[in-house]
């Protein structure tokens, strides 16, 4: 961590503000930017960022985006990642986090419609994450959604990757080689196991080596006013695997500054821009009360909460009718 950058708890809480600039400067830390993404990223000079990490307005009709078409939807996205694209450094990554885009019903998957713009400008795809969660809107005329797509993209065939920093415990550590000359040795990683691009953290997360994390909704800690706040850990991940330290990491719909606080907690330089004042003030507020202790949310690796008591039960009256189909329930 910069020292420059460290708050000792006797200085004025609002003090470290003052290290947060809007224009970007290679020479600083943390950059905010309350305006246009397209305008903002004109700005900066090629091959700056080392990660690239967003989760673009879906176009959803929520009060924070105005409902286009998907054709012209995706056409102002190509403007913006072709500039994204130029500031992105050669041995770069591209993470972009989507769902789906709904209209009368129908679903038009994203990550599919993106891949194409991606890969007209040559980026090459070396995973496709799917992130689940267990909570989000529920649906009446087809399945409820729980998952959205991660596309991570490379500029080039010569890409920082750092597995060992994700790596996850192994489920059977003491497994061991059969034959060959390493036979009765350890076959696996003393260092863990690769995590896999299923995204899932179960209650019992450490022996599935399954990543989960949870979307942020209500009772979570780190929500705020944003309608589709993504969380801190989802990005801290991307951060870890594909910089390192002192690099550059943007998020060009930076919301509530989620991706920049999983950024300055992994000692990165952190920029980000969105045009709404009132999440911009609040990404302020939560790096302010980040370096001085009073930012709450959820710890990298922490398992998902299993709820216990009345509400987890099957009611009596569900199987006295006859209509829970479930099978044996043992809170009952």
């Amino acid at each position: 961590m910069d020292k420059n950058l460290i708050l000792t708890g006797n200085e004025n809480k609002s003090l470290y503000r003052n290290d947060i600039v809007e224009h970007f400067d290679k020479d600083k830390r943390i950059v905010l930017k309350l305006g246009d993404t397209y305008k903002f990223i004109k700005e900066i000079p090629d091959e700056s960022i080392q990660l690239i990490v967003t989760s673009p307005p879906y176009n959803l009709g929520k009060e924070y985006e105005s409902k286009t078409s998907i054709e012209k939807y995706l056409t102002h996205q190509e403007k913006v990642i072709k500039e994204l694209i130029r500031v992105l450094n050669n041995d770069g990554s591209i993470c972009w986090e989507v769902g789906n885009y709904v209209t009368e019903f129908e679903i038009y998957p994203l990550d599919i419609f993106y891949y194409q713009i991606f890969k007209k400008y040559d980026l090459k795809l070396r995973n496709r994450i799917i992130w689940k969660f267990n909570h989000g809107l529920h649906a009446s005329k087809r399945f409820s959604g729980r998952y959205e797509t991660l596309l991570w993209f490379t500029k080039s065939d010569n890409y920082t990757f750092n597995l060992d920093s994700v790596r996850v415990p192994s489920k059977y550590p003491g497994k061991t080689h059969f034959k060959g000359p390493n036979r009765g040795k350890p076959s696996g990683n003393p260092l863990g196991k690769n995590p896999s691009d299923m995204w899932e953290f179960l209650s019992n997360e450490w022996d599935e080596c399954i990543w989960e994390i949870p979307n942020v909704k209500a009772n979570h800690p780190e929500k705020t006013i944003h309608p589709c706040q993504y969380p801190i850990e989802l990005v801290e991940r991307c951060v870890l695997a594909l910089t390192n330290e002192n690099e550059w990491v943007l998020d060009p719909y930076c919301g509530v500054g989620s991706a920049l606080l999983a950024a300055i907690k992994r000692n990165r330089k952190a920029v980000g821009v969105d045009k709404e004042g009132e999440y911009i003030q609040i990404a302020k507020d939560r790096i302010n009360d980040y370096f001085v202790g009073n930012l709450k949310y959820r710890q990298l690796g922490k398992p998902v909460h299993k709820p216990s008591g009345k509400v987890s039960k099957v009611p009596k009256e569900w199987i006295n009718n006859g209509i829970y189909k479930g099978g044996d329930n043992e809170n009952n």
